[in-house]
């Protein structure tokens, strides 16, 4: 019997009805009641525009109530949360980088709960430096004479060569004019700066004297680009920054990107920013999310001149971060000032047998047979060390589900996990779990395993159906 169209049609729910459903409604603290609002409404628009469409299709007040539902989980899903990682990229940047030691949150907690000097001398009530003693801290931390703190990297490298370089030509190596994470180029933070670049030697090879023999009476520094996520191996040269510093006349400073936040560690393929100071480099830009262990933030450390005109410079008002940012980094370059190590130092410092007893612990929670113990290698990431790996420990999963099917129901948990794919198997690296709860770990991986398997389950029934419907059969 053909149902009209206004019948089917009233069969859709009011947005009310289904705002009030109590497994809808519990979303409004999650997202708030506009964001759930909005996704109730797409979700009885689709079933309206395919009501109108398919004289077949009758609307179901339950089935609206599943496709609102569905939407809602995906866009809680975008929220910020807790995530496990499996990845064995200790500075994972989709991850947001280093993981803050708990300490440091505790410690800057009444700082960011009330007021804070941000921009106050205590000493005589009156506006003073901003960031309080960080800047001071940071300077000593790479043997500086100043430092000042931007809200990333890339904003301390733009704001050195707006300050310095504007209106003139910028001296960077071919090899070194590369493009960082989300596509940003080199040659476009000089272009944003105002600043001209003058390329000198080959993409493998340079040398100190092609960056003198490019000196113009136009020339405002040297650029030296940390190679970030690239090696260069093989028949290679580049001076090193004393060499550097020595074969440029006086008065032609040399600015590093170093990126990493290296500070004093011995990392293959990092250049310290200590050593960059200590060889003579007038202003050295690092990361302080990333080796250094602290929150996202950049820092330009270097001689106390060049780091004035960064200061005095209209970009910084809009690069300075706030109280939050000062707070965490005080805490964090405290530590490393203490002689701590950040988290890549200590994952790379982690002994081996601690991460298998940690794996064993997870395994062992787990349905037998699912997960086996076996070696890898970790990264430091964010950049750090691009092609360099130490040894790590995993577990390797068994499911008879696919990788990809396993790997997805793992980052849709409750808490997430995100894992790795090597050789056809799901590995879930160690490296970085260390400080984790190997309960919550294993509850996770149980929780993947047994959702991949189900709808692994679920997709096989569908496919049973079809086939028979095409074949004429009836489905068992």
């Amino acid at each position: 019997m053909k149902i009209e169209t206004n019948d089917r049609l009233s069969r859709i729910p009011q947005a009310e009805r289904l705002l009030a459903e109590p497994a809808v409604a519990a979303y409004e603290q999650l997202i708030s009641r506009p964001l759930v609002a909005r996704t109730v409404s797409h979700a009885l628009a689709a079933v309206r525009k395919r009501a109108l469409a398919d004289e077949a299709f009758i609307p179901e007040a339950e089935a609206c109530k599943l496709l609102a539902l569905r939407g809602l989980e995906k866009l809680e899903r975008r929220r910020f949360k807790k995530v496990l990682n499996g990845t064995g990229i200790i500075l994972h940047t989709n991850l947001g980088r280093a993981p803050l030691a708990a300490s440091f949150w505790d410690e800057a907690r009444d700082a960011n709960l009330s007021y804070a000097p941000v921009e106050l001398s205590l000493e005589d009530g009156k506006r003073g430096g901003r960031g309080g003693l960080v800047p001071d801290m940071a300077a000593a931390l790479c043997g500086a004479e100043d430092a000042l703190v931007t809200n990333n990297n890339a904003a301390a490298v733009l704001l050195a060569l707006s300050a310095l370089a504007k209106g003139r030509e910028v001296i960077v190596a071919r090899g070194e004019q590369v493009q960082i994470g989300g596509g940003f180029r080199v040659p476009q933070i000089l272009e944003l700066a105002g600043a001209r670049f003058v390329e000198v030697g080959t993409t493998n090879i340079v040398d100190a004297e092609d960056y003198a023999k490019a000196i113009g009476p136009d020339t405002a520094c040297v650029l030296i680009v940390h190679s970030s996520n690239f090696a260069l191996r093989g028949f290679t040269r580049r001076p090193s920054p004393a060499e550097l510093v020595r074969a440029l006349p006086p008065g032609i400073p040399v600015i590093v990107d170093q990126g990493s936040g290296c500070i004093d560690e011995d990392i293959p393929g990092e250049t310290p920013a200590k050593a960059y100071i200590k060889a003579g480099c007038a202003l050295v830009c690092f990361s302080g999310d990333k080796l250094l262990g602290g929150p996202q933030a950049g820092i330009a450390a270097g001689k106390a001149a060049l780091v004035a005109q960064l200061r005095a410079h209209p970009l910084y008002r809009a690069f300075r971060p706030g109280k939050t940012i000062y707070a965490l980094l005080e805490r964090a370059i405290a530590h490393r000032l203490n002689g701590h190590s950040g988290p890549a130092g200590a994952a790379r410092e982690r002994p081996l047998e601690e991460l298998k007893k940690l794996a064993r612990k997870i395994r062992d929670k787990l349905p037998k047979g699912v997960a086996r113990v076996v070696d890898c290698q970790a990264a430091s990431g964010g950049g750090t060390g691009p092609d360099e790996y130490f040894p790590s420990v995993a577990l390797a999963l068994s499911s008879p589900a696919p990788e990809e099917l396993l790997m997805a129901s793992l980052r849709r948990a409750p808490v997430p996990l995100l894992a790795i794919v090597r050789e056809g198997e799901v590995l879930v690296d160690m490296a970085a779990l260390a400080l984790e709860d190997p309960a919550l770990v294993a509850e996770t991986i149980r929780w993947g395993l047994e959702k991949s398997e189900s709808l692994l389950a679920a997709s096989k029934r569908l496919m049973e159906r079809k086939q028979a419907r095409a074949g004429g059969a009836k489905p068992a």
